[in-house]
């Protein structure tokens, strides 16, 4: 089963790299950006798992492994079945 997890910062969270990228689109004309938050993108591929234990393992991973839950916040998604 593939699966995509997101992870950005909390909302809280300056986000320095994001407000870069902001910037350097406002320098290029691009004013109606309003706000830009950078995030990872991860894809896993798991075997030998249900449905059921998907969806318990993937949330342990990224609050373990792939993201800080101090700061971050993550999303994630089965892609295929």
């Amino acid at each position: 089963m593939k699966v995509r997890i997101l992870v950005s910062l909390k909302e809280s969270v300056l986000d320095p790299q994001g407000q870069t990228v902001r910037n350097a689109l406002h320098t290029l004309g691009y004013h109606q950006v309003k706000d830009v938050r950078q995030g990872k993108v991860f894809e896993i591929d798991l075997e030998g798992l249900d449905r059921a234990e998907v969806e318990k393992v993937i949330p342990e991973i990224a609050d373990r492994v792939l993201a800080n839950p101090i700061i971050e916040k993550f999303s994630w998604e089965i892609l295929e079945a």
